[in-house]
């Protein structure tokens, strides 16, 4: 039996297919239904397993609203190569993250938040949060109740 590996450029172009679906909260059976295939088959595309051509790519990124190229993107300064998409290579947490059923739906939430000083406010109360667990609080920083009780 034949087993066909999946080429690292079709399971690179299917993961950020697959990523952007689900930043947009769309189910495969959606995506499948828009584009004329079946779900096992957009299935097959986001593992790799089957190449996407080029109208049927241009079709997808018109039902993403993204670009053909968003598929093929690593950097902002850096082309696609093979040797860019080695799947092996260690994970940026922030790129795992994204991928994380948290990370899905707090991208989904902050980008329904139209007003810019309110994203700024969510941002900075969240940058303070991980400054308190973590234990990097400045030295001057007063807690909230001492705050309080001294405008008091």
């Amino acid at each position: 039996m034949n087993v066909k590996t999946p080429n690292a450029i079709d399971t690179y172009v299917g993961m950020r297919m697959r990523r952007r679906r689900q930043l947009l909260g769309m189910s495969q059976e959606r995506l499948a239904e828009q584009i004329g295939v079946t779900f096992q088959q957009v299935q097959k595309y986001e593992k790799g397993i089957n190449r996407i051509g080029a109208s049927r790519l241009q079709k997808i990124a018109d039902v993403l609203r993204t670009s053909p190229a968003f598929f093929f993107e690593q950097d902002d300064w850096e082309a696609p190569s093979l040797a860019g998409l080695d799947l092996s290579a260690p994970v940026d947490p922030v790129a795992e993250f994204l991928r994380s059923k948290e990370g899905l739906v707090l991208n989904r939430a902050f980008m329904k938040i139209e007003d810019r000083r309110i994203r700024e406010t969510v941002i900075s109360l969240v940058k303070a949060m991980a400054q308190a667990e973590s234990g990097d609080v400045p030295r001057n920083a007063l807690r909230m109740d001492e705050q309080e009780s001294r405008t008091e």
